[in-house]
């Protein structure tokens, strides 16, 4: 027998209520309960620790001991010239990664789409979405293989147009580029699935009413295919925007280099190098807890900007 809300009913009953519909939900509720312990563990009680951004921390005095500073170390975000070129070097990163990388797995899923023979479509997808299931540490070893000074795209390029070997891994020039093609290589395939998964619930009369109609592939993408998928884009490019701080640790430490580092040193790095290296625990706190805002009001922003346009947003 279903059980009934209260209503208006005594908070006594409506008690009561909450935990007769817990008890009847409890096995749904109990594999919830590993998810919920990793994310109280590992994301929630770490949050703690941010307090040291407005402290100046010592790891000998403790978090209880040491001298509160207030927005300090904030200040000193706006004021450190390094943290200003390090802040442009990350947002134009992002910005590189929105406007190039983010685009590829819809093309990607549109030209799977397209495909008739249901085999060789499984073979290119399984072909392009393999990447992702590799490390950063494999992927940025493997580019190291073929782009260095003595590697084999250096060896065809002198062997087929007679260039002198190029320095990709230690010209700032390239840092950018090689960046954007690692991710687009590697995480490519995966969205891709995300957007088929997506067309896979277009129902097939639309697309038979749109040839009847005469329409072309291309009217017939335009018209179908795209706005099928244009909830699911406007979703992963709010979510997307959230991380626009955010531009990969793994990947950008493993290619930097005393080359590169001006134009490739990010946020991520240089909480890294400056929190962690050189022991400035409250600062390198700071900083990351400002770039956690930030990521916050953006997808806030971007989610209201998206209900306005008529989308559904993620909240």
């Amino acid at each position: 027998m279903p059980i009934r809300p209260p209503g208006k009913r005594e908070p006594e009953a409506r008690k009561k209520f909450v935990w007769a519909r817990l008890w009847k939900e409890r096995y749904a509720f109990l594999l919830l309960l590993p998810g919920l312990v990793y994310f109280i563990v590992y994301k929630y009680v770490p949050m703690l620790g941010n307090i040291i951004a407005f402290q100046d921390y010592s790891p000998f005095t403790g978090f209880l001991n040491s001298e509160w500073v207030g927005l300090k170390h904030f200040a000193k975000i706006f004021k450190d010239q390094e943290v200003i070129r390090v802040l442009w070097n990350t947002l134009f990163l992002s910005f590189l990664q929105i406007a190039i990388a983010f685009p590829v797995p819809i093309l990607f899923s549109l030209m799977l789409n397209e495909l008739r023979n249901e085999r060789f479509k499984r073979v290119i997808q399984s072909i392009i979405y393999l990447p992702h299931f590799l490390s950063w540490v494999v992927v940025i070893g493997i580019v190291t293989i073929f782009l260095k000074t003595e590697g084999l795209v250096n060896k065809l390029l002198h062997l087929l147009f007679g260039m002198e070997a190029i320095s990709f891994l230690q010209e700032p020039g390239w840092f950018l580029p090689l960046i954007v093609l690692e991710g687009i290589w590697k995480e490519a395939g995966w969205g891709t699935i995300i957007f088929l998964a997506a067309l896979a619930g277009v129902n097939p009369s639309l697309y038979e009413a749109a040839i009847v109609d005469g329409a072309s592939r291309w009217r017939q993408i335009w018209h179908i295919t795209l706005p099928a998928i244009r909830g699911t884009i406007v979703i992963l490019l709010i979510l997307r925007l959230g991380h626009v701080l955010d531009s990969g640790f793994e990947q950008i430490f493993l290619m930097l280099n005393p080359f590169t580092m001006k134009v490739g040193n990010v946020l991520d790095t240089y909480v890294y190098f400056k929190g962690i290296q050189q022991a400035d625990f409250s600062f390198g706190t700071a900083v990351g807890l400002f770039k956690g805002i930030v990521g916050l009001v953006l997808i806030v922003l971007a989610n209201r900007l998206a209900k306005k346009f008529g989308e559904e947003g993620v909240f």
